[in-house]
């Protein structure tokens, strides 16, 4: 028998992960099969109620089926509710949060994607457990949940009894958590020939490589803001964090506190993450030479920059380059000029 997969819709998702996720477990097993299978899921999308429901970017979705109607499932899937303040966590509809938990004890298997893993940890089912996120809700993951363990830079992260809780980060890791469905309960096999249909790729090398990491951080020290204005311009300076300080006019011990405190950076982790990210601007839009970008944001040893490129990135300058750098046929489309109609070779679309 195919799995029964409720895939919960809160008005706070937006579809794209909602369908994308229905549209693959529809497939696997039987979708473009010679000979046909059998289906290996049967996918619903699930809400509170019955009837229309208006998503958040003003999309609106039919759900088969109310929580109400649902007593037992085989798998919950949780998709990607846009919460980026814990008043918009709070604001997520709490029947749905108590069904994931009743589900889970039951002994369904609970998943999410994005920003659903939020959802689990309200439900409870996360503390003192791991997960991953988006890396954008980490600010208010970390406020919310400080007893759950968030690791921002992973892709997917199984945890529970019998890893009976499976969290995916960004959002097309949802394809991951997918294919990891499907190898699973089918094979990996099948997983593969998946992947190939839908042109899916593993993000093996985790979120690092898409996080922005200079978030902003809400805060109210002024001090602190007006060091951060400064850094934004000089951060390429050879003795930087010796100057900021003595630009708060604070003692160092006392700067570097309220530093940490307000933007959840040292203030040398601060001034790395902005140095990284100007060279990742660079890398996706320019063709400079790697070390030219190194000393161009503050590192004039090539090995030092590299090393801290792929330290706080998880991949090389080069290899970043060749993922984001925008390929040379979009490059001349948003310039006004025409491609020709020729086939581009693989190494002009980057």
């Amino acid at each position: 028998m195919p799995k029964r997969v409720s895939i919960v819709v809160f008005r706070e998702c937006d579809p794209s992960i909602i369908y994308g996720v229905f549209d693959t477990l529809w497939a696997a097993g039987k979708f473009f099969k010679d000979p046909p299978g059998e289906p290996l899921f049967e996918p619903r999308i699930v809400a509170a109620e019955l009837g229309p429901l208006e998503l958040i970017t003003g999309v609106s979705i039919i759900p088969q089926d109310s929580i109400d109607d649902i007593e037992e499932t085989d798998i919950v899937f949780v998709p990607n509710p846009v919460v980026l303040t814990p008043e918009e966590l709070h604001a997520l509809d709490r029947r749905i949060i108590d069904w994931v938990a009743k589900m889970h004890e039951k002994g369904a298997l609970i998943c999410s994607a994005c920003g659903g893993s939020l959802v689990l940890a309200a439900a409870g089912l996360l503390s003192g457990r791991e997960t991953t996120t988006h890396w954008s809700h980490v600010p208010v993951f970390r406020q919310e949940f400080p007893d759950v363990l968030l690791h921002e830079d992973r892709i997917l992260v199984q945890t529970g009894d019998g890893h009976n809780i499976i969290s995916c980060g960004g959002a097309s890791s949802w394809q991951d958590l997918a294919l990891l469905l499907i190898a699973r309960y089918g094979s990996g096999e099948e997983a593969i020939r998946i992947s190939r249909f839908f042109l899916y790729q593993w993000h093996r090398d985790g979120q690092l490589p898409y996080a922005s990491m200079a978030v902003n951080v809400v805060h109210a020290d002024a001090v602190v803001l007006k060091c951060q204005t400064w850094l934004a311009e000089k951060y390429d300076r050879p003795d930087v964090v010796t100057e900021v300080a003595r630009v708060s006019g604070l003692p160092k011990r006392t700067f570097d506190r309220r530093f940490k405190a307000a933007t959840g950076y040292s203030p040398l982790a601060y001034v790395q993450a902005l140095r990284i990210e100007e060279a990742k601007q660079m890398l996706e839009t320019g063709s400079a030479p790697v070390d030219a970008i190194g000393r161009e944001v503050g590192y004039e040893d090539a090995s030092s920059f590299s090393r801290l490129f792929r330290r706080l990135t998880g991949i090389s300058p080069g290899d970043y380059r060749r993922r984001f750098r925008i390929p040379d046929y979009v490059r001349a489309s948003a310039q006004g000029a025409r491609p020709g109609g020729r086939m581009l070779k693989g190494s002009e679309s980057g």
